[in-house]
């Protein structure tokens, strides 16, 4: 935590003075052009990955980088909400759906039940990617778990723009 709050007076120190301006202008509105949907892994960053800048981005992250299909109800529902902000109140112009290499979403939908006794919701969530293991299992009944984790990372994402389109 130490080195957590450290980083936060050492960004507010130099980084933020050196961008005063472009903070300033944020402070007062933000206009994305790009809907970044991404998977939560603390690996991928996408600012970085994009060489983005602060207010380029609207940025929803998940595990497994899940867009759940379109659906009107009276529960609370992070994702579709976020997308629902970016499309129609800050008109972005873009939307990625970004995936990954080493997906550990994209990898649990192939564990036992047992694994995902701690962890319930997790389990839950993922059954939004069921079809694509389904999917995967058809196309490579035979197929060792690098290359199904590989075309599961892959065709997670056509899936996932399948549901956005909802």
């Amino acid at each position: 935590m130490k080195k957590l709050l450290e980083g936060a007076v050492t960004f507010r120190q130099n980084d933020f003075e050196t961008h005063e301006q472009l903070f300033s202008e944020l402070g007062k509105e933000q206009k994305p052009h790009t809907l970044f949907i991404g998977c939560s892994d603390s690996r991928v960053v996408p600012v970085m990955i994009t060489t983005s800048k602060p207010g380029e981005m609207f940025i929803i992250r998940n595990i497994a980088n899940i867009v759940p299909p379109y659906r009107q109800t009276g529960e609370y529902l992070a994702a579709i909400s976020a997308i629902e902000f970016a499309v129609e109140a800050l008109e972005v112009e873009n939307i990625i759906v970004c995936g990954h290499s080493n997906c550990g979403g994209c990898a649990a939908l192939f564990k036992p039940e047992e694994y995902f006794r701690k962890i319930p919701h997790t389990r839950k969530w993922l059954e939004l990617a069921r079809p694509v293991m389904e999917k995967v299992l058809k196309v490579l009944p035979d197929g060792n778990h690098a290359s199904r984790e590989w075309l599961t990372e892959q065709m997670n994402v056509v899936e996932q723009i399948q549901h956005l389109l909802s």
